[in-house]
């Protein structure tokens, strides 16, 4: 094999390797179990990827200026108990605060959103001002709301907050009927935050800004871009995505604990990863960041669906992760 063949099957390895494990996996679910292959899996599948979608987005603008953020699934998984302990039916009697009205929806979700924007404001703050890596950083603040959530949890009651008000439920649980297939209302929310997110990456200043951060953070500080003030806008808008998906996730699944959003974070990295946004900073798409959520869930749920044990499921998907990231270091050598 000459030399101009071998770069051909190496640069042919680096784009699709990693799809053709992804596709053997699908098949290989596909085969143990042809049911897998119904409307009613694939909505199911739409809907759970909606809500990773949307935290995914947050994380997304991260990873893009060669930052990252372990902190995603805490933060998550605070907005969801906040959002839980406000919007209880008050015809519960385990109504965690029973003096307390249920407060309308849009209250709530601007209360989560601006936790979720102060936590990630925080973390642009000890990034970009402190100076701290975004591993590290993360790695602290996601300590520090686990915290701060369990001590609220216990403070309520530490038990599953449930028994939501009809019209939470309805706005997390709702779906539109499509012959055969439910189309879920939070499968709609994502959609809308897809378009905001497109657009701001691709259509606005602050969006542009980014790509050149994560290109060459230096070169963009000289062409007057101001650095610290657009990751500080990243870091926040970040947590916003996260708190909303919180929101969503506590509806959906009917309940919220302490520890709802525990390694969030792994699969909207990963997600990431798989979907084209690069470590190295400066390359990705939205588009690609929704394929990478959907086939990482299509993945997750598939491996539940045939019964694959959960231990298997971490040693596949810390595998699946380790390849994308390794094929994405291979294609950042070679461009070097």
């Amino acid at each position: 094999m000459n030399a101009s063949a071998s770069n051909k099957a190496f640069t042919f390895f680096k784009d699709y390797a990693l799809y053709f494990v992804l596709l053997i996996l699908l098949l290989t679910i596909v085969s143990k179990d042809t049911s897998f292959l119904s409307l009613t899996n694939f909505s199911n599948i739409l809907t759970q990827s909606s809500v990773r979608i949307i935290i995914a987005l947050g994380v997304a603008g991260l990873i893009l200026t060669q930052g990252t953020d372990l902190s995603v699934g805490r933060q998550v998984g605070l907005a969801a108990v906040v959002a839980a302990t406000l919007l209880q039916a008050t015809t519960n009697v385990n109504k965690v605060f029973p003096e307390l009205e249920t407060l309308s929806i849009p209250l709530v979700i601007i209360l989560v959103c601006a936790i979720g924007a102060i936590l990630g404001l925080l973390n642009g703050i000890i990034v970009t001002v402190l100076n701290v890596t975004p591993f590290i950083a993360t790695l602290g603040t996601m300590l520090i709301v686990y915290g701060i959530n369990s001590l609220y949890y216990d403070f309520v009651g530490s038990a599953p907050i449930a028994g939501f008000d009809a019209a939470y439920s309805s706005f997390t649980q709702g779906y539109f009927k499509i012959g055969g297939f439910k189309l879920s209302y939070i499968t709609i929310y994502a959609l809308i935050a897809i378009i905001i997110m497109w657009t701001i990456w691709n259509k606005t200043r602050f969006g542009k800004n980014l790509f050149a951060i994560g290109g060459n953070p230096e070169a963009a500080r000289v062409s007057g871009v101001n650095v610290t003030l657009n990751l500080l806008g990243i870091y926040t808008l970040s947590g916003v995505f996260y708190a909303f998906g919180g929101f969503l996730e506590a509806g959906r699944i009917g309940s919220a604990t302490n520890n709802l959003g525990f390694m969030y974070e792994m699969d909207a990295i990963a997600a990431c990863v798989i979907g084209g946004v690069s470590f190295s900073g400066g390359v990705g798409s939205i588009i690609g960041v929704v394929i990478g959520v959907i086939i990482f869930t299509l993945i997750n749920y598939g491996l539940t669906y045939i019964g694959v044990s959960p231990y298997w499921q971490y040693i596949i998907k810390g595998s699946i992760i380790v390849l994308a990231v390794a094929i994405d270091s291979l294609k950042h050598a070679k461009k070097k």
